[in-house]
């Protein structure tokens, strides 16, 4: 199993003899499933060519600042949304205290400034320079701030010297992160998931629908594995890949995903509403195909189909958290905090489906996870991420 599977991994390189081993990390990254772009400094390409690394990872590497050609097409906030995870290795002590101070005078600095994603360092120096009060004192800054330090090791170094310093070896980076993304927090819970859109059909080959991607529920889904959470997926019709370990309830119509998502939510500690159910349906079905023959126009009657948020949310078995999204055009947290009261949901995640940047079938979000008492905003990320910051809200109220 590819354990990254689709994680968008930024690998920033710093001026390190260790650089070369970015190359076997890239590698090890790409056979894990990761999607790897490489953002280099300009001491790194002293130790390895940029070419090196774009014909290891696929892609062009990212080196300069103010590139107009890629400000076109990826500047470092569009680099910096892209990423699932940032990973500086080898991280130099002078890039370690460049990040503390937060300067943004070159691009890796900037996409850390700019990005949501978790960040991993792996220090790489002289065991001298390791050891020194402000290297250690830069550490524990970082990992304060919530980065993830990785390593360093112990040996023989390029200089000569022996001790702590070395560069942790690729295989052990890719682990540790692989490992770490699963966070635990739903650990003997139970999660229920809707995810993309319903069909009601019309006759035999049409039907109405809405423009859901499931992308979201989806990455809802592998949140909540990577969190530990047995977790069930109720799905309308998508394109999405399977997530691993987790049960997929697939479905077309809103009747059946109500009926599925009654069923499974009477066993689950959360309920999730993520899809984007048909909320009318033909009031009758034809059963063979209709024939336009000349007609200029029908008359289609529509009667509404059951609530299945505020069903869920009303039982008798309800689940301890129920979740709604609120896909808005306009007025968006007005018309979430309505739909949290009307149909007394714990938490609701609006967003406004009107911006293409975060719209249907983007593969990024962004909008507001609106409480009883608390707005907290989440920035433009990838879904993933965005996911991943939901769950571990979710998972602090259920403490």
């Amino acid at each position: 199993m590819a354990r990254l599977l689709n994680r968008n991994i930024i690998l920033g390189i710093t001026g390190s003899i260790a650089a070369y081993k970015a190359a076997e990390l890239t590698r090890d990254l790409i056979r894990e499933g990761a999607n790897v772009r490489v953002v280099m400094t300009e001491g790194a390409c002293e130790f390895i060519t940029p070419l090196t690394m774009q014909a290891l990872s696929g892609h062009d590497v990212h080196m300069d600042l103010l590139d107009t050609d890629a400000e076109a097409a990826m500047g470092h906030i569009e680099l910096a949304r892209w990423a699932d995870v940032m990973l500086i290795a080898p991280a130099s002590a002078d890039s370690i205290a460049r990040l503390v101070q937060g300067r943004a005078n070159d691009l890796l600095g900037a996409c850390v400034l700019a990005t949501p994603a978790p960040m991993y360092i792996a220090p790489a120096m002289n065991q001298e320079m390791w050891a020194k009060k402000a290297t250690q004192d830069n550490i524990k800054v970082l990992s304060d701030r919530g980065a993830t330090v990785l390593g360093p090791s112990s040996g023989s170094q390029a200089c000569g010297d022996v001790g702590a310093g070395r560069l942790l070896e690729p295989a052990l980076i890719v682990e540790t992160i692989t490992e770490t993304l699963g966070t635990g927090l739903l650990a003997g819970r139970h999660v229920v998931i809707t995810a993309g859109p319903t069909r009601e059909p019309i006759c035999p080959v049409r039907y109405i629908s809405n423009r859901s991607s499931g992308k979201m529920g989806y990455a809802l889904a592998e949140a909540c594995v990577n969190a530990g959470a047995k977790t069930t997926l109720i799905s309308g019709p998508v394109n999405c890949s399977a997530v691993d370990g987790v049960h997929v309830i697939a479905v077309e119509t809103t009747q059946e995903m109500h009926d599925a998502s009654l069923l499974a939510a009477a066993s689950a500690d959360i309920f999730i509403g993520a899809a984007a159910v048909v909320d009318f349906k033909p009031e009758s079905v034809a059963s063979q195909k209709i024939k336009r023959n000349g007609v200029a126009e029908m008359d289609l009657r529509l009667v509404p189909n059951p609530d299945i948020i505020a069903t869920v949310s009303n039982s008798a078995s309800r689940p301890s958290l129920v979740v709604g999204f609120a896909a808005e055009t306009e007025d968006v947290k007005d018309y979430a905090r309505q739909k949290l009261a009307k149909k007394s949901l714990d938490y609701i995640f609006a967003n406004d489906v009107s911006d293409a940047s975060i719209g249907f079938d983007s593969d990024r979000n962004a909008g507001v996870l609106i409480g009883q008492n608390s707005n907290i905003e989440m920035p433009i990320s990838t879904k993933r991420v965005l996911a991943e910051a939901i769950i571990g809200e979710l998972s602090r109220h259920l403490d």
